[in-house]
């Protein structure tokens, strides 16, 4: 699909108090989404206080100053809207999508807990989602095959103290240490209308839209809010970094993370681009080599990270039965020299780049989908514009730069390689 065929229109405002807020109108269907997301996640988290956005999101669907506890889930949901939430490194989301007569409903909503969540937070509420948090922590990641893989990962590929070298979900003996002044001190430090964005996407009118965002929100002072932290550069000088983790698996998987450019970076849809050369469909490196041909591997991946500060990519093959890690790897790394050494054909890049493209399109198909993209945008690029260009700057991507960014990319020294393997195994990571 060609891009002149994909664009979403929009206006963006801004509110007195700084909230900006991002209109897109779709009546195609009467539903409307609403999202509201914070530029705070993880890396805005101090020491000892890892898990703590993730916490946070869970304790705002406790209830806020006008609003009891369970009642946002039972307005929407009785008005046949679905909602949620979601935190990641750079930013929290809160999200409804509801028949478009609700928005008033859903405004208000996300108004009270944006205005008066303080009001309403209590230490029963707090050691109540501090034990949800745990448990969400122990059956998806501790008691889970391969779940402290990516912790274990970022772990080694960050030095101490890195704003990114610890996991979303946080770690136990922080999760417990949080106190109810760290809810009210965070609340007040983040949680701010001008440290947000909302979009209203669907069947809106958006100069109406716009008057009811005011309605809601244009009441809450604009606040201080902290300095974004300091994330160092991964250089060179760090070099490859190794770990391999015992875990109750059946078969040993291999990671391999690369310091790659960020969401931000010009660099960064050439780094997309050259993940599906790698991996994306049967005709990609990776898998034809290491899965079909070779039969070394059951399954391999590979993505990019789109995050603010840092970039990521990622590898991860899973060994079949029999392989040993050690073997797995080395197969793994000889797939990758070629394309480090000599790049990309035009024939791979042409489909990868259309690859690309489509996942774009399909990721963009809702209106909860949109909204989700356009906040995105601002936040992590303070450009909702991107959500359009994107399109052309994929198309753009040349088998020149795709070859530069995998010559400086898929290098030893910036890469941190894991192996996960049967508790147990030997030395090579094979199953005993």
């Amino acid at each position: 699909m060609h891009s002149d065929s994909v664009r979403f229109d929009f206006e963006e405002r801004v509110l007195d108090n700084g909230l900006r807020v991002i209109l897109h109108q779709d009546r195609s269907t009467p539903v409307v989404a609403v999202h509201l997301m914070y530029h705070v996640g993880s890396k805005n988290e101090r020491p000892g206080r890892t898990g703590f956005a993730h916490l946070f999101e869970h304790l705002l669907f406790q209830g806020s100053g006008h609003v009891p506890k369970g009642e946002h889930f039972r307005l929407i949901q009785r008005a046949g809207g679905t909602l949620n939430g979601s935190t990641w490194f750079d930013r929290t989301n809160y999200f409804e999508v509801i028949p478009s007569n609700e928005l008033d409903l859903a405004l208000w909503l996300e108004s009270d807990r944006m205005g008066f969540f303080d009001e309403a937070i209590t230490q029963e509420k707090l050691d109540n989602q501090r034990g949800v948090v745990k448990n969400e922590r122990r059956q998806s990641y501790e008691n889970r095959p391969y779940g402290l893989a990516f912790e274990t990962l970022l772990e080694h590929a960050y030095p101490e103290g890195h704003p990114y070298r610890h996991p979303t979900i946080g770690y136990m003996d922080d999760l417990d240490a949080a106190s109810l002044e760290d809810v009210h001190a965070f609340f007040r430090s983040y949680y701010a209308p001008n440290n947000a964005v909302l979009v209203l996407a669907g069947d809106i009118d958006p100069d109406e839209a716009l008057d009811r965002a005011r309605a809601y929100f244009e009441e809450f002072p604009s606040r201080s809010v902290p300095a974004p932290p300091v994330v160092p550069r991964v250089g060179d000088e760090r070099g490859e970094r190794r770990a391999v983790l015992g875990d109750a698996v059946q078969v040993p998987r291999v990671y391999a993370l690369f310091h790659a450019p960020s969401f931000n970076d010009a660099d960064f849809e050439a780094s997309d681009v050259l993940t599906g050369v790698l991996a994306e469909g049967k005709s990609s490196r990776l898998h034809r080599k290491l899965v079909y041909e070779r039969q070394v591997a059951a399954e391999v991946q590979c993505f990019t990270w789109p995050l603010e500060s840092v970039g990521m990519l990622i590898v991860v093959a899973t060994a079949r039965p029999g392989v040993a890690a050690t073997d797995l790897e080395a197969e793994v790394l000889d797939v990758l020299g070629p394309v480090c050494d000599a790049g990309v054909s035009e024939d791979e890049l042409t489909g990868a780049r259309n690859r690309a493209r489509r996942s774009l399109v399909s990721r963009l198909n809702s209106v909860g989908d949109r909204a989700d993209a356009f906040a995105d945008a601002v936040i992590l690029r303070d450009d909702p514009e991107y959500v359009n260009r994107a399109f052309d700057r994929y198309e753009a991507v040349t088998a020149d730069e795709v070859a530069r960014v995998a010559a400086n990319v898929l290098r030893p020294a910036r890469r941190t390689v894991l192996h996960v393997v049967p508790r147990g195994a030997d030395a090579e990571g094979r199953a005993a």
